[in-house]
Parts: structure tokens; C-alpha cells; sequence
């Protein structure tokens, strides 16, 4: 697990705080919005972006949270996918690394999947799939950081992704002691599939279903976090969402001294 240690390191140097959700075509014929999404304000105002320019962004001034300050942390992913039909696909897992006491990052990962049919016996009756509809291209897409991409053709669809970071001084503890890396389910027919796994080279989720797939990934040799929803279809309701929960130390005496005569002499200069 000494690989999977260094997951959490990686990600701190690429994760930033950001949400995204896509909610195509709300009306009075919404149906009910599903626990993992009860929290989300569905008629949340869209995202606004003010443009500024390089003179305002030069003034700007921000903290670095160095590799040597984090201690341990908690990784939470999870996606899941809820049909009209009552048929539902759950792929989530957990990445914890603490410190022990000589300085080293100890590891555990835990993982599940999971599968259910809905009431018909059969996924793709009644499923809120269109197979005229296509939401296609997402997968192409590539940077250097976090992407969401949300991609819906189709009524009364409900998607979000979520990405989220903090920092806090509360010591993590593993979830247990047990390892399973990855995890994987699906229904006696196939056509909907759940899978998550954790390797060195970084975390890996996806979702199938006959109306659309929803995936996560994080690759670490690129320093890529990505999320993305593909839903073809209607009343589906749909989320991905990641956590990195990051264990700071508290600053030693030394470096606090440090930081106090490098800001004195910041302030002579001026």
C-alpha cells in the first residue's frame, strides 16, 4: 500500500473546491429528488464568472500548504445513479493514510459496489432510457486540474458533480483494517454495471446504465481529476461526488519564528 500513501499527496497538488450540477428541465412532473441529492438546492442559481484582468491578478497574494504540513488524510468517492424505475447503480470507496510514528504514511483503502433491479425484474423496462438520444464527446476532454462536464439530452433529468477539499487539524483514523482496492456488481442482464478501483496510478469509478454512464477518475500522473455525467434520457437522477479530507499538523515553534522574520522583513522593505 505504500503506492496508495502517496494518492492522497498527489491530489493535494491538483484538488480545488469546485461544484457543478446540470438540471435539465425542471417542472411540476419532477420526480422526487433522492437522499444522495435531497441536500442540493435544485433551483440553486447558475454559476456566475467575472472576468479580471493580469494587472488585478498580479496584486493577488495567496498561502501554500506545504507536502510537510500534511499528516494524513481522508479520500471519499463516490457515484450513484437512480432510475425511474426504481432500478439504482452505487460505486463508492474510501482512501485513508495517517502518520505513524516513524514518519510514515500508513494506508487503507475500501471499496463497494452495487447493483439493484427495479420493481419490473427488468432494467430496461420503464428505465427513462432513449436510444434516439445521444450525449457523447465528454471522454475526449482533457486538462491539467479538475474538469466536470455534464452532458444531457433528454427531460427532467437531475446531475450534479462535486468536488470538495478542507483542511483541519482533527486526526484521521483508518475506516479498518481490512483492504479492497476495487469493487464491482451488476444485473443478471448487463445493462447496468457498477466498478471502482484504487491502484498506484490513481482511482478509477464508473457507472453504466441504459440511459447514460457516469464516471470519476483521478490520475496522478498527469495530475487529472475528472468528472462526468452522460445522461441519455428521462427522470434520471444522477451524482458524482469527491471529498479529500486533509490532516494538518500544527506549525512548530521553530517555523513560526521563521515565519515571523520573514514577514518583518516584508515589512521593511516597504
Amino acid at each position: 500500500m505504500k503506492r496508495l500513501s502517496q494518492l492522497g499527496l498527489a491530489i493535494c497538488t491538483i484538488m480545488c473546491g469546485l461544484t457543478s450540477s446540470a438540471y435539465a428541465s425542471q417542472s411540476a412532473g419532477l420526480p422526487p429528488v433522492p437522499e444522495f441529492l435531497a441536500s442540493r438546492d435544485i433551483d440553486s442559481a447558475a454559476i456566475k464568472v467575472q472576468m479580471v484582468d493580469d494587472e488585478v491578478l498580479a496584486n493577488q497574494t495567496g498561502k501554500y500548504a506545504g507536502g510537510t504540513m500534511i499528516s494524513g488524510f481522508v479520500l471519499n468517492v463516490i457515484s450513484q445513479w437512480q432510475l425511474p424505475n426504481g432500478a439504482n447503480a452505487l460505486a463508492q470507496g474510501t482512501l485513508t493514510a495517517v502518520q505513524n510514528a516513524a514518519g510514515q504514511l500508513a494506508s487503507t483503502v475500501n471499496t463497494l459496489a452495487r447493483v439493484t433491479d427495479g420493481g419490473f425484474g427488468n432494467a430496461g423496462a420503464n428505465s427513462g432510457a432513449n436510444p434516439n438520444a445521444q450525449a457523447s464527446g465528454g471522454q475526449s476532454i482533457s486538462v491539467n486540474g479538475v474538469s466536470q462536464v455534464t452532458q444531457v439530452a433528454g427531460d427532467r433529468n437531475i446531475g450534479a458533480n462535486s468536488a470538495l477539499i478542507d483542511f483541519n487539524n482533527n486526526a484521521v483514523s483508518p475506516a479498518s483494517t481490512a483492504n479492497a482496492p476495487s469493487a464491482a456488481a451488476g444485473n443478471s442482464a448487463g445493462s447496468i454495471k457498477a466498478g471502482i478501483s484504487f491502484g498506484s496510478n490513481g482511482v478509477s469509478v464508473a457507472l453504466q446504465t441504459p440511459a447514460g454512464l457516469a464516471t470519476q477518475t483521478i490520475t496522478t500522473s498527469n495530475g487529472q481529476i475528472a468528472q462526468l455525467l452522460q445522461i441519455a434520457g428521462n427522470n434520471q437522477q444522477v451524482a458524482n461526488q469527491l471529498q479529500l479530507h486533509l490532516q494538518t499538523q500544527q506549525m512548530s515553534a521553530a517555523m513560526i519564528r521563521q515565519l515571523g522574520v520573514l514577514q518583518a522583513l516584508q515589512n521593511g522593505r516597504r
